[in-house]
């Protein structure tokens, strides 16, 4: 039967670059279109068009972190209502409705359809200003850190070469400059090594500078969010500000335990008979567990709770790595604490120093043998619809 076009729809889409592919589905899982569009203006154009057929319309785009984000901003800045599918659900829904995990357009606008229409608690896309600019900085400062390390690991096998034993691991850019003068090849390889040693280290003081400017502009960005995660040990601008990015709302997660899950630090239940034992996840935003892992090396190389309970944990019988896992999971505990209280503004300042807080701020908490860390996966959480879909008339 024809669908009325007061019909609720939803519009499934599996975004590219350059194109778009869409699948307008009803509440009851009719496909009422299909359709692949550019991403142009005269392809957006055709598309919010070829939309405006169903003026009651929800867009499910794939990936609004990811490949989605041009075309789902555009969508919200003309007034539409976008909710972001993750392409790991998709990805489940598309094996579980077609039998398989082959991939085409087409299959995967049908999936990211499905989910819009089947799931309730997809996280809606929202204009943040001040998000989108962290987020860009924050993407240009780890470009900047990552042609660092590069640079760096290119002049450490050039030295070697040059210098017998090579250099210290923590190299900067004086010190290897000093390193430098003294070094006086005869033959023209040699000179060669020095000439390309000495570019790079131009290119690393220039790109201190960088990282410098980059750091402050964070800084003074974060300072002006009101945000705590920068009084916390072992997080700095740019980890502070990959948080507020990738965590958006703290308020979808229902408990610590599914931020752990989120963030890869919960360990996976492994457990065989009589034989109980936990793994690592492999799971998770793995920008966020990265930012947690240099938290918790921070904290070691100091004298702090965190390192207090690493070393209690060891003592306990568990291996370094192990020690390890357990101490992400409970720093995850803490910055979702702190997100949490970055909400509460104006309740009374706990003695942690953050608002809200009862507890003493610390890597453990106030009961340092609770064992959170320890404790697999959450188990499933009933969520509610934050943007429900209407149902057919």
């Amino acid at each position: 039967m024809e669908q009325s076009p007061t019909t609720s729809v939803v519009i499934g889409m599996d975004p590219h670059k350059r194109s778009v592919t869409i699948e307008v589905m009803a509440a009851d899982e009719a496909i009422l279109d299909r359709g692949r569009f550019d991403t142009d203006e005269r392809g957006f154009a055709a598309l919010l068009e070829r939309a405006g057929r169903w003026p009651s319309r929800v867009w499910a785009v794939e990936g609004c972190n990811g490949i989605g984000r041009h075309v789902a901003t555009r969508l919200v800045a003309v007034g539409e209502q976008v909710l972001d599918v993750p392409p790991k659900l998709s990805a489940r829904v598309r094996t579980f409705a077609t039998g398989q995990g082959r991939k085409t357009d087409a299959t995967d606008a049908h999936s990211v359809a499905l989910v819009g229409t089947r799931m309730a608690g997809l996280r809606p896309v929202v204009p943040d200003a001040q998000r989108e600019i962290l987020r860009i900085l924050v993407d240009r400062r780890r470009a900047i850190g990552d042609e660092h390390t590069v640079k760096v690991n290119q002049l450490h096998a050039l030295l070697l070469e040059l210098v017998p034993g090579g250099a210290k691991r923590d190299l900067s850019a004086a010190q290897a400059r000093k390193i430098l003068t003294g070094v006086r090849p005869r033959d023209v390889v040699g000179k060669t090594r020095k000439r390309v040693a000495a570019e790079l280290v131009t290119d690393l003081e220039r790109l201190y500078l960088r990282k410098k400017a980059a750091d402050k502009e964070l800084t003074v960005l974060l300072r002006e969010s009101g945000t705590t995660l920068t009084q916390l040990h072992g997080i700095g601008p740019s980890g502070a500000a990959r948080l507020i990015v990738e965590v958006g709302d703290i308020t979808r997660f229902p408990n610590a335990g599914h931020f752990a899950s989120w963030t890869g630090t919960a360990p996976i239940d492994a457990s065989s008979g009589d034989n109980v034992r936990h793994r690592l996840s492999r799971g998770g935003n793995r920008k966020i567990n990265r930012t947690l892992h240099i938290m918790a090396i921070v904290q070691l190389r100091n004298p702090t709770e965190g390192r207090a309970y690493y070393d209690r944990k060891v003592a306990a019988g568990k291996t370094p790595n192990e020690a390890m896992r357990c101490l992400k999971r409970r720093l995850s505990d803490l910055v979702y604490r702190a997100l949490l209280d970055d909400l509460t503004h104006g309740a009374a300042t706990g003695p942690g120093g953050q608002r809200g807080n009862d507890s003493d701020s610390s890597a453990t908490g106030s009961q340092p043998h609770t064992g959170t860390s320890d404790k697999p996966l959450p188990g499933p959480v009933a969520v509610k619809a934050t943007t429900p879909v209407q149902q057919a008339s």
